[in-house]
């Protein structure tokens, strides 16, 4: 047993004035005793009244929602989305701010991470400080881009399809998700009832017509007949080992990035904002400046995106080897690349197979890792093949920063940084930074 439950604080409600963001998607605050506070529903410089959500008396910091907002700020509008706020929907954490201003807060903790985690100013990492929005996404405030182009839904126990509260597995129900991509929308997930399921996950792919859903059955639960209100093919999740398997129409979707049709199979990762494939494609192929005869790797390769654009590019004297773990990942990048005699893909874990390869010297590398960032270990081993130049494609602010200390150590730094709004409304960023030889130049 923890602490007793007399000691929790779930419920207390302090008057505040809001301080920064942070990574999160919340404020800090502190309370007149000094009591650290990770605000949702709030914005800098705000005076709110909060009530706590999580924490204890001998907590680090409490978690807490802004449930009134006595003194505004000029960056708050009213969410646009009726699900958002205060014990409701946890997907979206900037509904209550101004577009800019999210794109403002999302740069300032990418700022805070690079300072802190590796020491880095902006100008020391080659950014501007600005986050980019996508073509299309710069909407006036009040509007919300409709971007999601995978969408999975929790269903609660009466069968509608929902999406999670905020740190919970309790299910907000929806009638309409507002960032969910006109594709998914148009599915008509959230208007059926979906018994004995526990989640419902919607793809619908930029590249071409091509819809999925991914079910999800609760612990001994039969799958539904699926009618929705476009043609899509269906997938099921299995209880024993997690493994997806087809249940009608094609076993994947196909995606577009690069002047390349891509296959993904058995719901695959694919980047979730329709824009997102060729912006990063074009950020790291600017970045890199690949030149033929090139040797080239890309690691957690996916479905072999990256890989596939730097194969174009190095032409028939260059190389290229992918690493991935997903077996049905690889599967598909060797399918996607086939027509490339000089692309190799391997499968398994990234600080496994790299050491195997015998490899000591690359021209050109590309990571995109998991959210957890690659390691000291991994980003080691990369930084002994002296590439002419890295790109890092990060998902997570923090990992990026952690692994760019490890690159300095390792004898690299950032040449430039980029970072771009491909979660709106939420508190996720996607940065790229291009690493060269810390010797260049200096």
């Amino acid at each position: 047993m923890q602490n007793a439950p007399e000691s929790s604080l779930v419920g207390q409600e302090y008057e505040v004035e809001v301080g920064p963001v942070a990574h999160g998607g919340h404020c800090v605050a502190r309370t007149q005793d000094g009591r650290v506070l990770f605000v949702r529903h709030a914005l800098p410089g705000e005076k709110v009244v909060v009530k706590v959500t999580e924490g204890e008396e001998d907590s680090r910091f409490l978690r807490a929602d802004a449930v009134q907002v006595l003194e505004p700020s000029k960056d708050r509008v009213e969410a646009p989305c009726p699900y958002a706020g205060p014990g409701k929907c946890g997907g979206c954490d900037w509904q209550h701010a101004k577009p800019g201003a999210q794109r403002r807060f999302k740069g300032e903790v990418v700022a805070e991470q690079l300072q802190r985690l590796a020491g880095l100013t902006p100008e020391e990492a080659g950014w501007d400080g600005t986050v980019m929005p996508a073509p299309g996404d710069k909407l006036p405030a009040g509007e919300v881009p409709a971007w999601r182009t995978r969408v999975q839904y929790a269903v609660d126990a009466d069968g509608r399809a929902g999406l999670r509260k905020h740190r919970s597995h309790e299910v907000q129900p929806v009638d309409h998700c507002m960032i969910a991509a006109p594709g998914v929308s148009e599915l008509g997930v959230e208007k059926r009832d979906w018994p004995q399921m526990a989640t419902v996950e919607a793809i619908a792919a930029t590249g071409s017509n091509d819809r999925q859903v991914v079910l999800t059955p609760r612990p001994g639960g039969r799958l539904p007949l699926v009618e929705l209100d476009k043609p899509v093919s269906v997938l099921r999740v299995e209880e024993r080992d997690g493994s997806v398997h087809r249940v009608h129409g094609r076993a994947f979707v196909r995606e577009r990035a690069d002047e390349r049709t891509y296959r993904v199979g058995m719901g695959g990762f694919w980047q979730v904002h329709p824009q997102a494939a060729d912006m990063l494609v074009k950020a790291v192929m600017q970045g890199l400046l690949p030149r033929k005869g090139d040797m080239a790797l890309d690691l957690y390769c996916g479905v072999g995106l990256f890989a596939g654009a730097l194969a174009d590019r190095v032409g028939e004297k260059g190389a290229v080897l992918g690493i991935e773990s997903g077996k049905r990942a690889v599967e598909d990048a060797r399918h996607n690349l086939q027509h490339f005699d000089r692309v190799r893909i391997e499968q398994g874990k990234v600080e496994s197979v790299l050491p195997r390869t015998g490899i000591e010297e690359v021209d050109l590398i590309v990571l995109d890792p998991p959210r957890a960032g690659a390691g000291k270990q991994t980003v080691n081993h990369l930084a002994s093949l002296g590439a002419r130049r890295i790109a890092y494609v990060a998902c997570d602010p923090a990992a990026l920063a952690r692994d760019l200390a490890y690159f300095r150590e390792g004898g690299y730094k950032p040449r430039t940084l980029r970072a771009f709004d491909l979660f709106p409304m939420t508190h996720h960023v996607e940065c790229v930074a291009i690493l060269e030889p810390a010797a260049k130049g200096s």
